[in-house]
């Protein structure tokens, strides 16, 4: 009997683990297939961090095990078979000469160099191909070029609040609960000592997870971080769980202290759904509607709630939007001329700056680290040193388990490094150390002294920050929002610049020479 010719190879991607995900709306479990492939090229592209790449393997059994008990076929390849290609290119290909499919599915990936790859799979299998558009999504790349389209500046606030609207999110009619588009104001409270933090809800890994985790350990050993106490949520119904304990536990004390930072505390009250989301584990405005909910039943005030669901429905859907509008050119971008090689500190965490090794060591550990740990810890010191854009890209899409470079470039690149120009921030987010000693307790016990700007025990972050104002005044000097501290570079005494130009240049040398800082 001839082989059967399969309708149509469904290719679903690691990040795609989502149940209506584009590529199976309309699948026939009879005739179609689909295809999942655990391959070495996306797992080295970068070295990922062990517990990201368990992660991405472990939701793609258990999804693939999921779509078989629905009664779908599925062609899944995994890491160590010894016919595995490699690559996603690779795998399709073996696929379709397998198979014989009249055409591919895929969704639109993530990444462009994934995206520039799947271009060609039509005419390198000679089979056409369907790339769909990631509806999972809350606004279409078209549809915000649509609202860059002639905007001198594209600032996320605005974008916000098209969002806002058009999924009717904290609205009464036409205008913003609360009379206001943004609490952000009432969320940058210091922590106080007496708090009790609630400890987020993990998981045992199951049958299927701890072969995956002893695969990775023995496939990736060398990679920075450990799979010690393995514990993420790789299940749709897990993410769920998790969810269901933020709104329960955090998300009533989350807006106060979001930007709030402790030693040897990692999570504080944040959500930990990002990883799960950009996997595809759960929904993004279902999530947001169900925040909503918590402040619509006075279970969770309006600034907590406000500023979980704009991170989510602004930012997230911001960057991403950024990130197609100007890719590929937006990967070459170095506006500050930042040429400094990565510290060898970020991949060990040694060194004697506390906010710092503390952040990468639970960075190890984790593969986690909140928002104003990434933006004003590990991100401000590499903007204030001048560490090349490049360097940053690859470490921070390496060592985060949610860190794909559709959100991970926009973020480091644009954010934290402000090397897009401006593109998504108005101005760099440089700061000194007493910014991070208003919101951590990192500071009470550094061997720097965070008062001190010019000493052999002064903060590096105070020396660095006034030589990058310094370094940089000409192109700050008439931004509204920058002119204020250009102004008092230049009103300093003489012999004061002078102290913390040499402190600064020790500083960039020793990182340079990777003298232990």
């Amino acid at each position: 009997m001839p082989h059967r010719r399969t309708a149509a190879l469904r290719v679903i991607l690691g990040d795609q683990v989502s149940r209506d995900i584009a590529s199976l709306t309309d699948i026939d479990p009879q005739a179609d297939v689909v295809l999942m492939a655990e391959v070495m090229g996306e797992c080295t592209y970068v070295p990922h961090h062990p517990r990201k790449i368990a992660m991405i393997l472990a939701a793609m059994r258990h999804f693939a095990k999921a779509l078989t008990a629905r009664g779908i076929q599925v062609r899944y390849v995994s890491l160590d078979d010894p016919d595995n290609t490699g690559t996603l290119s690779g795998e399709v290909a073996r696929a379709v000469h397998a198979l014989r499919p009249t055409r591919i599915i895929a969704t639109e990936p993530g990444e462009y160099r994934v995206r520039e790859a799947m271009r060609n799979w039509s005419d390198e299998t000679d089979v056409p191909c369907e790339n769909r558009e990631d509806t999972r999504f809350l606004a279409s790349a078209d549809e915000f070029a649509r609202w860059a389209e002639d905007r001198k500046q594209l600032r996320m606030e605005f974008f916000y609040r098209v969002m806002r609207r058009k999924h009717r999110i904290l609205m009464e009619g036409d205008e913003p609960v609360g009379g206001r588009w943004n609490f952000d104001s009432e969320n940058r409270k210091s922590l106080p000592e007496t708090i009790e933090i609630p400890t987020p809800l993990r998981f045992a890994p199951s049958a299927e997870t701890t072969a995956v985790i002893d695969l990775v350990a023995a496939r990736f050993a060398g990679h920075y971080g450990t799979l010690e106490r393995f514990d993420y949520p790789v299940t749709a119904q897990d993410a769920e769980a998790g969810f269901a304990d933020f709104l329960s536990h955090r998300l009533p004390q989350f807006g106060d202290w979001q930007d709030a930072m402790a030693a040897g505390t990692p999570y504080m009250f944040h959500a930990l759904v990002s990883a799960p989301l950009n996997l595809g584990l759960l929904d993004p405005l279902d999530l947001c509607r169900r925040a909503e909910a918590e402040y619509n039943a006075g279970r969770a005030p309006l600034n907590a709630v406000e500023g979980f669901i704009r991170q989510i429905l602004g930012w997230r859907e911001f960057v991403r939007g950024v990130y197609w509008l100007h890719m590929p050119d937006y990967a070459t971008k170095n506006a500050l001329d930042a040429t400094l090689d990565l510290p060898e500190f970020y991949w060990t965490g040694d060194t004697a700056m506390r906010c710092m090794a503390d952040t990468i060591a639970q960075t190890m550990r984790h593969a986690y680290a909140h928002h104003i740990q990434r933006l004003m810890v590990t991100g401000n010191f590499a903007l204030l040193a001048g560490i090349h854009p490049d360097a940053v890209d690859q470490w921070y899409l390496a060592v985060y388990a949610d860190a794909y470079e559709w959100v991970e470039m926009p973020n480091t690149r644009g954010m934290a490094l402000h090397a897009d120009g401006g593109i998504v921030g108005s101005k760099p987010y440089a700061a000194s150390g007493a910014y991070i000693n208003r919101m951590s307790d990192y500071c009470a016990k550094c061997s720097y002294d965070v008062k001190d700007a010019t000493g052999p025990r002064a903060c590096p972050f105070n020396a660095l920050y006034w030589d990058f104002i310094d370094r940089h005044q000409e192109r700050f000097a008439n931004n509204p929002r920058m002119a204020m501290p250009v102004r008092s570079w230049r009103g300093m005494a003489e012999a004061k610049r002078a102290a913390l130009q040499a402190r600064a240049a020790h500083l960039r040398k020793s990182l340079a020479k990777g003298i232990r800082v």
